[in-house]
């Protein structure tokens, strides 16, 4: 069995269960449109929240950056990288509108796991542990959907994780300009 055949026959696995309970497809088409908006205006909430406040705006700052990164390097996949969607190539069942871009990797994906990563790569494992699951319900609901591959969402995951390690890696806490942008408000 190919690679291919192999994420083909996983996304046809979650993409079957669409259609067989309108409220569960209403669930995990909600999850798909607002899940992100949702985690980025959370991420914000935190802003004023904690004892340790230069930590925490630390942790905030750096999660954004990984959230922004992250999708940057997205970009520049897609300048190799042109995967059809799953609905074109007849592999899945597409509840929501089609997309115009290429499905690999997930901006969805990447998004998510980069704020999850950011919390866990800070030591915020509590609050990172609730961004992980909410990360992995926003992947289901994106293969659920037909909207990506399974591989897709795998892809968008690792870009999503590399840009934390890569921010956390570049932007170290107590610097001049952490002081300067975590004072802010």
């Amino acid at each position: 069995m190919q690679l291919y055949d192999l994420d083909a026959a996983a996304t046809r696995a979650i993409n079957s269960l669409a259609g067989t309970s309108a409220t569960v497809d209403f669930l995990m088409v909600w999850v798909s449109t607002i899940g992100v908006p949702l985690l980025v205006l959370a991420v914000a909430a935190l802003w004023w929240r904690g004892a340790d406040r230069p930590h925490n705006r630390h942790v905030l700052v750096a999660t954004g950056l990984s959230f922004l990164l992250g999708l940057a390097i997205n970009q520049l996949i897609l300048l190799f990288v042109h995967r059809i969607r799953p609905y074109d190539g007849g592999v899945s069942r597409l509840l929501i509108s089609p997309s115009a871009d290429p499905s690999f990797p997930s901006d969805h994906a990447t998004a998510t796991f980069a704020i999850a990563a950011a919390f866990l790569l800070h030591g915020m494992r509590r609050i990172g542990g609730w961004f992980l699951a909410a990360a992995v319900l926003m992947v289901i609901s994106r293969v659920y959907i037909g909207t990506h591959y399974v591989g897709d969402v795998l892809g968008g995951a690792a870009t999503g994780v590399v840009a934390a390690m890569v921010v956390r890696t570049l932007y170290r806490e107590g610097t001049h300009l952490d002081r300067l942008v975590t004072s802010i408000l």
